[in-house]
């Protein structure tokens, strides 16, 4: 039975491509005939567009009756003899067109008949209201500017099926309104944290993506060959280090946003190329990067989606309340009743792991431990803001020790619906501390870890150059945009995700 099912569904499939490329080859033919006829759509360069869809029924009253010019993709069609209509997607929505022979004149009204949908069209006319109450254009003239050579996806069903969806992003964008609506709220919100983070003087670098040490990160980099230097490169895995250089050169506040690649899995929150937003701010602490993720979240939320209260599937967050704040030993307690405060050697820290199942690597510190722990019982948890504080200082190389607990670092990591939003610094400004760590993590790399960082020379002298004292923090735009947008998964904020290529 199974395998008559998918026989059954290879045969349609089937049948369905030839239907397309049937209808294919009849939008081709129509185009061979305007182009014989003089009418080659793809000879026009321009178009007079005063007005999009949602402007027109936003200020009806005052445009009514008078003339607009509007241009979008067809994606309705009805035609009724002497008069028809058709419905414009533009960039804001759909808007309809009432077209007549009279009005046309019967060549043009003839040619409007044999367009097809998909094709992208220009409309000059008046602005009314239908009979029954539809704000529309009544067109006074209509031209062809772009003849679409390949059918749109049913209309009745869409584009539905998520592996075409993200390969043929151009169709999504077309067929699904809430898949604009995303897209155009993602850009939305990179604004917004740009209008937030000028408000605090705060000022927007650009820093090399093809490096020769990629580091302020534990990720494993993509390696690159640079042929006129004859030298491998990698593609950055974090914007730490070159804007710490900045900070010591006297910039004090600077942010980047920008791509970062990380040759990892994919899943539901991780693509190996990714936005990643860092900044830095001279003359603060920790303490300072949580009030200004806090105040940046809650202004971001307001402006974008109007309210601090967001719903992400059934969870109701509320970003409008002050965050929680809680160590990680602290969580840890909470859901296992274990204290690691009270935990002295690596090899306690190791028996408490066999004993709850958890999987480690030899070369594992109590520290490593504690992080595994925090991940295996406490970050799905998280579901209300939270601030997971003062990490293990053996996973925080980049990091300030903390005064009272030389142990644990001036650290924290924001928590929202279980995901880790952001990630943040007391940076260390020592450099002789600095290159001890660096030794710590060459030493690590050299037993096989193939995310640990290497010491960077350049990165060292400049910290004896002078560091002020300094927060630090980087934040995953996507996942943002993913909470801001009630996205399922992080190819949904993407408008091109990395894909398997296919094998034709």
């Amino acid at each position: 039975m199974a395998e008559e099912q998918t026989r059954g569904k290879k045969g349609q499939n089937a049948n369905d491509a030839q239907d397309v490329s049937k209808l294919a080859q009849v939008r081709r033919d129509k185009l061979t005939a305007l182009q014989e006829a003089g009418q080659d759509p793809f000879r026009i360069v321009s178009f007079d567009q005063t007005h999009h869809s949602l402007e027109i029924k936003e200020h009806f009253e005052e445009l009514e009756n008078k003339d607009v010019s509007i241009a979008g993709r067809m994606m309705f069609k009805r035609v009724m003899g002497k008069a028809s209509f058709c419905n414009i997607q533009d960039r804001d929505g759909r808007i309809q067109c009432y077209v007549t022979r009279d009005e046309l004149g019967e060549e043009a009204y003839a040619a409007f008949k044999k367009m097809d949908i998909g094709d992208i069209i220009g409309v000059k006319g008046y602005v009314f209201k239908t009979q029954t109450g539809e704000i529309s254009v009544h067109a006074k003239s209509l031209i062809l500017l772009s003849k679409s050579l390949q059918p749109l996806p049913e209309k009745f069903h869409g584009l539905t099926d998520t592996d075409t969806r993200y390969r043929q992003r151009y169709t999504d964008l077309i067929m699904n309104d809430e898949v604009r609506d995303t897209f155009r709220k993602r850009s939305e919100i990179i604004r917004e944290i740009r209008n937030f983070l000028a408000g605090r003087e705060f000022m927007e670098v650009e820093t090399p993506m093809l490096v020769s040490n990629a580091g302020g990160a534990a990720a494993r980099p993509f390696e690159t060959h640079f042929n006129a230097l004859d030298e491998d490169f990698k593609l950055r895995i974090s914007l730490e280090l070159y804007l710490k250089r900045l900070i010591i050169g006297g910039m004090e506040r600077v942010f980047e946003i920008g791509r970062v690649f990380r040759n990892e899995g994919l899943d539901t929150k991780h693509n190996p190329e990714f936005t990643l937003m860092e900044l830095y701010q001279a003359y603060t602490d920790y303490n300072g990067m949580m009030e200004l993720t806090e105040s940046m979240f809650r202004y971001v939320a307001e402006k974008v989606c109007g309210t601090t209260l967001i719903h992400y599937g059934d969870k109701e967050i509320d970003l409008g309340k002050p965050f929680r704040k809680l160590t990680m030993v602290d969580a840890i307690k909470e859901e296992t009743g274990i204290d690691f405060d009270t935990v002295k050697t690596d090899e306690e820290a190791k028996k408490l792991a066999d004993e709850k199942g958890i999987e480690y690597e030899e070369r594992h510190k109590k520290g490593d431990i504690v992080n595994l722990f925090f991940d295996e019982f406490c970050e799905e948890k998280m579901i209300q803001p939270t601030f997971i504080m003062d990490h293990p200082i053996e996973i925080s190389p980049l990091t300030k020790k903390k005064p009272d607990d030389p142990s644990k670092v001036e650290r924290f990591e924001l928590y929202i619906n279980g995901w880790e939003m952001c990630n943040a610094y007391s940076e260390l400004n020592d450099p002789i501390d600095q290159r001890e760590r660096f030794a710590a993590q060459d030493a690590l790399s050299e037993a096989g870890d193939e995310e640990a960082q290497h010491t960077d020379e350049d990165f060292l002298y400049a910290m004896e150059i002078g560091m002020p004292p300094t927060g630090g923090i980087g934040y995953g735009i996507d996942r943002l945009v993913m909470l801001l947008t009630d996205s399922a998964a992080i190819r949904d904020v993407l408008l091109f995700p990395t894909m398997k290529t296919v094998k034709e």
